[in-house]
């Protein structure tokens, strides 16, 4: 089993930026695909970002291209989503995924993908 857990999550207003981490433990991932994913309220979970095994392949939302940034630190087991020139549209909870396939194919923007789920953390953006 794999356990995530996000953090970083807060208020900003529109133009500001956070960072947000998923730390992963109970085996290594390493070999894994991590993605990330945001639900805002009445929506369904919406892809954001991924990112293939070793880190040389990041693969984005059209809707963040250009301001977000996946990446990991496999050392540390973590994987982090640099959120830069936020939107309120970009209000909504966060969430950190794992899959056992380490190479990233059309399907990781499909939630069903993705075996293994952090809680979540809250981004709020303020207009």
């Amino acid at each position: 089993q794999v356990q995530l857990v996000e953090s970083g999550g807060g208020m900003v207003q529109a133009g500001g930026s956070l960072r947000l981490s998923c730390a992963a433990s109970g085996r290594p991932v390493s070999s894994y695909a991590m993605g990330w994913f945001a639900q805002a309220p009445g929506k369904e979970r919406e892809f954001v970002a991924a990112i293939n095994y070793n880190g040389d392949v990041p693969y984005y939302a059209d809707s963040v291209k250009g301001r977000f940034t996946i990446s990991r630190d496999n050392a540390k087991s973590t994987v982090y989503l640099q959120m830069n020139n936020l939107k309120p549209e970009d209000t909504a909870v966060y969430f950190c995924a794992a899959d056992s396939q380490g190479t990233l194919t059309r399907m990781v923007v499909e939630s069903t993908y993705w075996h293994y789920w952090g809680q979540g953390t809250q981004v709020t953006v303020s207009s």
